[in-house]
């Protein structure tokens, strides 16, 4: 499947929890390895573990990391779970905690991604701030940095959000890995650029923990929503523009969660022989 462009492979062993014993970290590797199967995230749906829930799911990156939240890949699999059940809502239990989801009519799903984490040792970061709407971090000279004083949110994993002035001028695919793995960042960290072009629009590019360059990351454009209300760039009800496509974002003043809307898309099911898929990754003796 795919959330606005973002590569989502569903897997689902809500019936046959032996095929999550064999999903380790290099069979996730092996599977995003092959094109047939390529990824930005696998959804591994397992039986549920709390009352009232569908799934409990687990997300790995593509490099075999686990992931806590995954907002283009739960509009996935609230799709396939509303046509199986024939209702228009779907709730989750991943690591990063419980995700509502509902039917919002013409094609699109809504999220409850909840509330973002804002406390420095909630993102993590390595060392105290205590302002987290702009830490001290910059990439470049001193007296003329590209990039600068990024917010920083948990939206279930770790979002570093740097607001430029053209989101395009910036080669992301060069400073995304190292920004990622700064040591800041304890935990990594997805990295987005994000250009506020209204009070209610955003244009977003994002290099994604685990997974590169992503035409689309809804956690992200959550981070950045809320990054931009907190230093009052934007409304609370914003349209964030990706590579795949549009996400409308909304920070809920009342409860302090970020809802997400977009669209998913079924691309095709089939099966993988993980051995094979194993033996094909191994380098040639």
């Amino acid at each position: 499947m795919n959330g606005l462009g973002n590569e989502i492979l569903v897997v689902d062993a809500r019936a046959d929890v032996v095929v999550a014993a064999a999903l380790t970290p290099d069979a996730v590797r092996a599977i995003a390895a092959s094109p047939r199967t390529a990824f930005d995230q696998l959804m591994l749906m397992l039986p549920p573990r709390t009352p009232g829930t569908d799934a409990f799911v687990r997300i790995f990156n593509a490099d075999g990391s686990m992931s806590g939240a995954c907002g283009n890949g739960t509009r996935c699999i609230a799709a396939l779970v509303m046509a199986e059940t024939g209702t228009g809502h779907a709730t989750f239990e991943t690591a990063g905690g419980l995700l509502p989801a509902w039917d919002a009519g013409g094609g699109l799903i809504g999220v409850d991604m909840g509330a973002p984490r804002l406390a420095w040792n909630e993102i993590p970061l390595a060392e105290p701030f205590h302002d987290t709407s702009a830490i001290e971090l910059q990439v470049g000279p001193i007296d003329a940095p590209i990039l600068h004083s990024p917010a920083v949110v948990n939206m279930g994993n770790p979002h570093a959000v740097f607001f430029v002035d053209d989101a395009e001028a910036i080669d992301l695919a060069r400073i995304g890995p190292m920004l990622e793995n700064h040591p800041i960042f304890p935990e990594r960290a997805n990295i987005s650029l994000a250009q506020v072009t209204a009070p209610d629009a955003i244009t977003l590019r994002v290099w994604e923990r685990g997974a590169g360059l992503t035409r689309a990351c809804g956690s992200a454009a959550c981070a950045t929503v809320v990054a931009a209300v907190r230093r009052r760039l934007t409304g609370r009800s914003v349209t964030v523009t990706l590579p795949g496509g549009p996400l409308l974002i909304e920070w809920r003043e009342r409860d302090g969660h970020v809802l997400m809307t977009g669209s998913f898309e079924h691309e095709h099911d089939g099966e993988i022989a993980l051995d094979a898929t194993l033996t094909a990754a191994q380098p040639a003796a």
